[in-house]
């Protein structure tokens, strides 16, 4: 499907600042272009609106994140799943494994990325590759992500490792990072894996 024709299937319904907000920076600057060339100006500067605001809060998690995570004792990606039992299929793209014990899914999660969300935390795992706005998700690591969601969604849950590190603008840092700190060893998540759509969340957390 063009982009063209996917903009004006979602032109149907309405858009917020809100839902816009919620997409990456490559989504939203294919939303952004799509709107401009079919004259949509008020989605236009939605759009312009999301994008300051994330590099703005990119530039808030930055200052913030010196101290952040010079109190945590980080190891390597691999190293932390190692702990949990698992062995990645591949040290480079691999975010996550199956332990042969007792077959749970270990997926890393990008501790920035992490929402809050009706009283507990949310995190986008994975949604389809849109118009090229998500080439991870047709890569290696992304098609294996997918799989290990689906997974877990038969398990009925999964455990997470939270990476840190300095996210590249309008790259998924799954893809592509500024800066890994590494994985937490000390913390780790059991979520629930929900299918929303297209797209896979992990929610954890007391909810309202």
């Amino acid at each position: 499907m063009s982009a063209q024709k996917l903009f004006k299937v979602e032109r149907t319904t309405n858009w917020t600042l809100e839902r816009i907000s919620r997409m990456s920076s490559q989504e939203i600057k294919q939303l952004r272009d799509n709107a401009e060339r079919l004259n949509e100006p008020a989605v236009v500067a939605l759009c312009s609106e999301a994008l300051t605001a994330g590099r703005k809060a990119d530039s808030q998690a930055r200052r913030k994140g010196t101290p952040r995570t010079k109190a945590r004792h980080f190891v390597a990606r691999t190293k932390a799943f190692e702990a949990r039992g698992v062995y990645l299929q591949d040290a480079r793209t691999s975010w996550g494994g199956v332990r042969k014990t007792d077959s749970a899914v270990v997926l890393a999660l990008w501790a920035d990325a992490v929402q809050s969300a009706e009283g507990g935390c949310k995190y986008l795992l994975w949604a389809p590759n849109v118009e090229g706005a998500r080439p991870w998700s047709d890569g290696p690591g992304g098609r294996e992500r997918l799989a290990h969601c689906k997974l877990a969604m038969q398990a009925g849950q999964a455990e997470g490792l939270l990476v840190y590190g300095e996210a590249l603008q309008g790259r998924l840092p799954e893809e592509k990072a500024q800066a890994i700190h590494g994985c937490d060893p000390e913390v780790v998540l059991t979520f629930n894996v929900e299918q929303v759509g297209a797209e896979y969340w992990a929610v954890w957390g007391k909810k309202a």
